[in-house]
């Protein structure tokens, strides 16, 4: 029997933003995990939607965080949104590229080329996060994917994590485009797509990969497409009241503080499935009882070993709204969870 949840896999798919760093700040512990993993048979790799770095700059800035890395390590969506591209689009076309210069020398390093006008008949938009991003080049988009051309987006993340909270990610940009147009991107290329997790795991000829992120609709929903496990961590964008609330294509196998999670017993971390668990009671030193609809929560123990006697009452029919506490440890957990417990 495996000791630590890691032990059950033989491939870690980490998410970045949220997970390992926050913008340009390392998550504490975060560092220290991926080498405790590398110390071992588990081979890692990184996945990220956003698009503004390439393989080559994510790795150099994980390894000056302490994280060791290689650039064969990671996936971007700027890579795999340019590479897509490069299948369906002749040598040398002109793309519209709204974004960083990271996409930019994507598109180009794919044989493509990337433009910044309508005048330069792009036959192709493509749009991804980008600091820089703003109203000129939103509005060539704009008008080129009016008068025809295709609309690629590598990514849409609403926000991304912050110290100072969630930012606008390269969907709130997306968002732009789509109320100009009024309608949705042709083709999303990240997350939640499976083709990352799926290209991470042929890579490494994995048979038991795990996918790690801090987001239900893009990190924990690509790996409920691509048939994975998965491990949220409430170190980014993702919090409780999230969690309790998830809808079934959104919901982790395990759920941890942070990364430490790996390296405790899965059964720690493990979620209800559904398939009969509903009817949990007791997890570590809380206790749920159920009636009439709703739920109490008593006792006292870990924050996540009460978010996951919960899930199994939310899951199987509690709405959140009726969950209450009894103790006064519950009841300041839920408070400081933003629930309403009456």
């Amino acid at each position: 029997m495996s000791d630590h949840l890691a032990d059950g896999y033989d491939l870690v798919i980490f998410d970045l933003d949220g997970v390992v760093f926050l913008i340009d700040k390392p998550i504490p512990g975060a560092a220290d995990a991926i080498d405790r993993l590398r110390s071992g048979a588990t081979s890692i790799a990184f996945a990220t939607n956003n698009a503004s770095r390439r393989a080559v700059d994510v790795a150099a800035l994980l390894t000056g965080m302490g994280v060791n890395a290689e650039p064969a390590e990671v996936l971007t969506s700027a890579g795999a949104a340019a590479a897509l591209l490069a299948e369906r689009l002749p040598a040398g076309a002109p793309v519209l590229v709204v974004g960083a210069e990271a996409l930019r020398a994507e598109v180009r390093d794919a044989g493509l080329t990337p433009v910044s006008a309508r005048e330069d008949d792009p036959v192709a938009v493509l749009q991804g996060y980008g600091p820089e991003v703003g109203w000129k080049i939103l509005a060539e988009a704009t008008v080129a994917v009016r008068d025809g051309a295709p609309w690629f987006a590598t990514n849409t993340d609403r926000t991304l994590p912050s110290p100072r909270g969630p930012l606008p990610g390269n969907g709130s940009l997306v968002a732009v485009l789509r109320t100009a147009l009024d309608r949705d991107p042709d083709v999303v290329v990240g997350k939640p797509q499976p083709a990352l997790f799926r290209t991470a795991a042929a890579q490494t000829r994995a048979e038991r990969p795990l996918a790690v992120g801090d987001r239900l609709d893009t990190d924990i929903e690509g790996a409920v497409a691509a048939g994975m496990d998965s491990l949220l961590v409430l170190t980014g964008v993702t919090g409780p009241a999230d969690l309790l609330s998830a809808v079934e294509n959104q919901r982790p196998t395990h759920v941890g503080a942070d990364l430490s999670a790996l390296f405790r017993p899965a059964d720690e971390s493990r979620l209800p499935s559904g398939d009969g668990e509903s009817a949990w009671t007791e997890v570590g030193g809380w206790c749920l009882a159920r009636a009439d609809g709703r739920a109490v929560l008593d006792g006292s123990g870990t924050p996540v070993d009460a978010l996951r006697l919960l899930c199994s009452a939310t899951w199987t029919g509690v709405p959140v709204s009726a969950v209450t506490a009894e103790s006064d440890e519950a009841r300041e957990l839920l408070k400081s969870w933003n629930l309403d417990i009456h």
